[in-house]
């Protein structure tokens, strides 16, 4: 699409974190705070268009750009692997932006003590900053 036919994005969006791919950084039911079109560098979190079933949506750490597009990686080693030692270098295209800060809500269940809610109201909206050391040590493997 040239830029001519380009319409007008709103620059922000809301998604909400599916899976355990990304803990301990972003958990289950976490919603993300989205900067679309934003500059991306290796260390970031992005939500990206899944590059073999491009109607779903998923969130990943930037780890290098590589020919081809960026290598993405969750921090959860854990989890099984939908990442790119799965798929490969994502293309820059389908890096939709990337998150600035996620909002936790408060578990059903748990204890509404006043220690608690302030536990919670400290740890519930976070920026989520692109994390060099994590890029790095995933690199590394």
């Amino acid at each position: 699409m040239t830029d001519q036919g380009r319409e007008a994005r709103v620059p922000f969006g809301i998604a909400e974190v599916a899976g355990v791919s990304m803990v301990p950084t972003l958990r289950q039911g976490d919603q993300l705070l989205v900067h679309y079109g934003a500059e991306l560098r290796a260390g970031d979190v992005a939500v990206l268009r899944h590059p073999l079933q491009q109607d779903l949506l998923i969130v990943k750490r930037l780890v290098e750009r590589r020919e081809g597009g960026w290598w993405v990686l969750g921090d959860n080693p854990d989890d099984e692997v939908v990442d790119s030692r799965a798929f490969g270098a994502v293309p820059q295209e389908l890096v939709l932006g990337r998150v600035r800060a996620r909002y936790r809500g408060i578990r059903p269940g748990r204890q509404r003590s006043v220690g608690v809610l302030l536990s919670w109201l400290l740890s519930a909206v976070r920026p989520v900053s692109a994390d060099r050391s994590v890029s790095r040590r995933l690199r590394a493997r």
